[in-house]
C-alpha cells in the first residue's frame, strides 16, 4: 500500500476469542509448569525458597535460579567428598551450613568449564559466574534470614569482578542501510529464497522498524496482540518486566511500517486456532517467538554489519542511544525503556559517547605541521 492510503487507516477489527489466553498468560502457565518440573530435581526444602521469592521475581528469573541451584547440588554430589554418596533428596538445610567458603570458591572454579546432563561443555564468562553466584547467595540468604541455618559461607566469597564492555549498536548510516535492505532485499536472491523474502518482508520490516523506533524488548514485541496497537494515539501497549503495563509511543515511520504489514501480509493470513489475536505471525501461522525474531534480525544485520553481532537487544541499545543524544534526558530514556533503576540507564547511555572519543584522536598534536 502507498503511504497516503495508509494514513487514515485504523487498527483492524477482529472478533476477540474470550477463551483464548493471552501470550503473557500462556507464558506464565508454561513457565510455572516448567519450574515445577525443575523443582522435582532439587532438594525438597528448595520449594520454600522459590515460593518466597515469587512476589519479587519473574517466572523466567525463578527458572534461571532453579537451573543454577541444581548445578550447585550436582557439583556437590560429584565433587565434594562430603556428598559423594548422596542423592539429591537426601540433602537437608543443615547441609548448607556444613560447607566452608573454600567449598564455594571451588564451586566457582568448577563453573568456568563443566559438562551438563547431555555431556555438552558449558563455559561461563564473568557475567555467567556472577549470575550463578547471585542465585546461590540469594538461596543461602533465605535460609539464613529465617534462622534455618546459622552461617552463610557465600558472604565470605567475593563476587566475580565484572568488566565494562563497549555497547554494540548501529550507527545512523547503518540503521538506514538495514531498513533499506529489509525493504528492498538482496538482488542475488532467487527461487524459494526470493519467494520467502517476498512473503515475509513486510512483517520483518514492521518488526525491525518497531524495535528501532521504540526500544521495546523482543519479548514485549512478540507478546503484542493486534488490539495492543493504537493508531489514534500511535502507541503500543506492552507488558514490562515486573508485570506493569505501559504504552510506548511511536512515530510516523513505525506507523507506516505497521499499517503496511497489517493491511497486506497480516490481513491475508488465517492464523491457527489460539493465535487469532497475535500481531506478528510466523509462516506457520502461529505467533512468532523470541528466537524466531532473534534469528530474523541476525539474518538481515549480518548482511549490513558483518563485524557487529546485532541482536534485537542491540536494536534496543541503538534506540536508547539515539534518544539520549537527541533529548539529553536520561530520565526520559529510563522511563521509555522501562528501566526500574535510572542508574542502569546512566551506565549504558550517559557515558562519554564515541563522537567525543573520536575528537580526542585529533586533539593532541605530536608534531607541528
Amino acid at each position: 500500500m502507498k503511504e497516503s492510503e495508509l494514513e487514515n487507516q485504523n487498527t483492524p477489527t477482529f472478533i476477540e476469542n474470550t477463551a483464548e489466553k493471552s501470550y503473557h498468560e500462556q507464558t506464565y502457565i508454561d513457565n510455572t509448569l516448567r519450574l515445577r518440573e525443575i523443582l522435582k530435581t532439587l532438594p525438597s526444602f528448595a520449594k520454600d525458597y522459590f515460593r518466597a521469592i515469587e512476589p519479587t521475581t519473574s517466572a523466567k528469573t525463578r527458572i534461571s535460579y532453579a537451573y543454577d541451584i541444581r548445578v550447585f547440588f550436582r557439583f556437590l554430589m560429584e565433587n565434594n567428598p562430603l556428598y559423594k554418596n548422596y542423592s539429591v533428596d537426601q540433602f537437608e538445610t543443615s547441609d548448607l551450613e556444613r560447607l566452608e567458603p573454600v567449598d564455594i570458591e571451588e564451586y566457582l572454579e568448577f563453573l568456568k568449564v563443566y559438562k551438563n546432563d547431555e555431556e555438552k561443555q558449558i563455559t561461563n564468562t564473568e557475567n555467567g559466574l556472577s549470575r550463578k553466584m547471585s542465585a546461590l547467595r540469594s538461596f543461602y540468604s533465605y535460609y539464613f534470614k529465617h534462622q534455618m541455618i546459622s552461617k552463610n559461607p557465600t558472604l565470605f566469597v567475593d563476587m566475580p569482578k565484572l568488566h565494562e564492555k563497549a555497547i554494540v549498536r548501529l550507527d545512523t548510516d547503518e540503521i538506514a542501510l538495514l531498513l533499506d535492505f529489509v525493504e528492498h532485499g538482496d538482488d542475488k536472491l532467487s527461487g524459494q529464497k526470493k519467494a520467502y523474502y517476498e512473503k515475509t518482508k513486510n512483517r520483518d520490516l514492521a518488526i525491525i522498524t518497531l524495535l528501532l523506533g521504540t526500544g521495546i524488548r523482543v519479548s514485549e514485541c512478540v507478546g503484542l496482540d493486534i488490539q495492543d496497537v493504537d493508531f489514534k494515539n500511535n502507541g503500543v501497549k506492552v507488558l514490562r518486566k515486573g508485570g506493569n503495563q505501559m504504552v510506548v509511543y511511536f512515530g510516523k515511520e513505525v506507523e507506516y511500517a505497521l499499517k503496511n504489514y497489517l493491511y497486506t501480509t497480516r490481513k491475508t493470513v488465517t492464523p491457527l486456532p489460539g493465535n487469532e489475536n497475535a500481531l506478528f505471525l510466523s509462516t506457520q501461522r502461529k505467533r512468532m517467538g523470541v528466537q524466531a525474531v532473534e534469528n530474523m534480525v541476525k539474518k538481515y544485520a549480518r548482511q549490513i554489519t558483518p563485524n557487529k553481532k546485532i541482536t534485537p537487544h542491540k536494536l534496543r541499545s541503538t534506540y536508547g542511544t539515539a534518544l539520549y543524544k537527541e533529548t539529553g534526558d536520561i530520565y526520559l530514556v529510563a522511563d521509555v525503556l522501562g528501566h526500574k533503576d535510572v542508574n542502569t540507564t546512566k551506565k549504558h547511555y550517559a557515558a562519554i559517547d564515541e563522537d567525543r572519543r573520536r575528537q580526542a584522536a585529533s586533539a593532541v598534536k605530536l608534531r607541528e605541521e
